[in-house]
């Protein structure tokens, strides 16, 4: 469980990323000595609760401060949902004790094949929760992120797992036994800073320049009806006084929906961005004939409008799931029974360039945000975490928002309320961030990107075929272990 925790350290903000190539290392040797799948399924779980409730204790900010659910019932849904997201490594360690070899070669590729396989399920059953995926852990400066733009984030969690098991399985059987993977790890590495050098897309149109607001409104205050003519006056003057050619304000920066609006908002919202010939992006609530509400950002200025509905919403946060529905009367949630964006809606067009949009975790489902990307230039994410605080989840976020700009060879634009406001280049470089929790804009200039990166063109389908692939010897040698 200690183990576990200490894999948070990898990950933003720390950035310690051969921490978890060591946390999972401390798994994966106890693994290589239990003898029943059954004690692997515990270790395996153990490590998962140490990870995961170290690692989004943040959400107990969202259920408690912001959400008015008593603490111990909010301490107590974050405690269950790290049990369910621990299952995923549980699973994959009890596996991995069944059908090990001994063979530390064999149990290594097992082992890579196995977390790939479960960390990919986590990211998809019951809408998926792809959060502190292990792969995530290697953006640069680690040499396995030259990785992301072939095998995707599970791919790269597939090499991590893969190194942690062979220093697992052959620390123990003395440092003689350590030549092997040290070989195996220079090539590894050596490879990933190879990759590091290659350029996968190239530049397409002028560059474009770009004002990502940060509006720093704090959650407590933005839903105030005496509030929020402030914070409509705020957006204006934003835009009114930072020009360019794209300007994107945050998630929900109107808080109410649009048809509430003053009717003279929108049109004046469009005339200061249109002043400088550009175009803004604002995050606002639309909803149809039919009723349904939906979380949106529409585009107001020089361009026609164009709108963007968010099609991955957020469990227990936008919707509720089936029979779920006595979690509302211990939360309250402003906008928590929204609507899917429709699947096939058209990138926007703007300044030139083609705009794939995505809203708040959105961007952590590489392979809905793949299915767009390709035929966009630019990727812009729009956000609102200050649900959660002065926490891990900001910095978090914009590590999963660097792996999709290298995932696709893409920059990403991201403009949030409360932080971590950004520009990335496709190289996963933060090109420019604000500090968080201040109210600013960040201005910089972006070069659109085309091409395809082998990502794009195959997804995690060539991670999933090879981790399969990985399991074949385990598979084809196995023996029978005791349950």
């Amino acid at each position: 469980m200690l183990a576990g925790a200490a894999s948070v350290l990898a990950f933003a903000p720390f950035q310690l990323f051969p921490a978890a190539i060591v946390s999972l290392a401390v798994l994966f040797g106890l693994l290589a000595r239990a003898a029943r799948s059954g004690d692997g399924f515990a270790l395996g779980l153990s490590w998962g609760l140490g990870a995961f409730v170290a690692g989004i204790s943040w959400l107990y900010v969202a259920l408690n401060r912001f959400g008015g659910m008593p603490g111990a019932i909010a301490a107590l849904c974050i405690f269950l949902f790290a049990v369910y997201l621990a299952l995923w490594p549980a699973l994959a360690s009890a596996a991995f004790v069944r059908l090990k070899s001994g063979r530390a070669w064999r149990d290594a590729l097992l082992a890579g094949g196995l977390w790939a396989l479960t960390e990919w399920l986590r990211g998809w059953v019951l809408t998926g929760f792809p959060w502190l995926a292990i792969g995530y852990s290697q953006t640069p400066p680690s040499p396995l992120a030259g990785f992301f733009p072939l095998v995707g984030v599970y791919g790269v969690g597939a090499l991590v797992a893969m190194l942690a098991a062979g220093l697992g399985i052959m620390l123990p059987r003395g440092p003689g036994r350590l030549m092997p993977w040290g070989v195996a790890c220079a090539l590894v590495l050596g490879g990933g800073l190879w990759l590091r050098g290659q350029t996968w897309t190239v530049p397409a149109g002028a560059p474009v320049s770009v004002a990502l607001v940060q509006t720093a409104i704090e959650q407590d205050l933005k839903w105030q009806p005496l509030r929020l003519r402030e914070w409509l006056d705020l957006n204006l003057r934003l835009v009114r006084e930072h020009p360019a050619q794209i300007v994107v304000l945050p998630e929900s920066s109107v808080p109410m929906l649009a048809e509430r609006l003053p009717e003279d908002y929108l049109p004046q919202l469009a005339a200061s961005a249109a002043r400088g010939g550009g175009d803004a992006i604002v995050g606002l609530f639309t909803r149809d004939a039919e009723g349904h509400i939906f979380n949106a950002a529409q585009s107001l200025g020089a361009s026609p409008s164009q709108r963007y509905a968010k099609q991955h919403l957020v469990p227990f946060g936008e919707y509720s799931p089936p029979a779920f529905d006595w979690f509302y009367t211990l939360a309250k949630i402003p906008m928590s029974d929204q609507t899917r964006g429709a699947p096939d809606q058209p990138l926007m067009q703007l300044a030139g360039q083609r705009l794939a949009l995505n809203i708040c975790y959105e961007d952590a489902f590489g392979s809905e945000i793949r299915r767009r990307a390709r035929d966009a230039t630019v990727l812009v994410n729009l956000s609102n975490l200050a649900w959660y605080g002065d926490s891990f989840a900001q910095p978090q976020h914009l590590q999963i928002a660097r792996v999709r700009a290298m995932e696709t060879g893409r920059p990403m634009l991201r403009a949030t309320n409360t932080g971590m406001t950004a520009a990335i280049g496709p190289t996963g470089r933060v090109d420019g961030v604000l500090p968080p929790f201040e109210r600013g804009v960040l201005r910089v200039d972006v070069q659109g990107m085309t091409g395809e990166t082998p990502y794009l063109r195959w997804g995690d389908g060539l991670a999933l075929g090879l981790a399969a692939l990985c399991l074949v010897p385990a598979l084809g040698g196995r023996r029978t272990a005791p349950v």
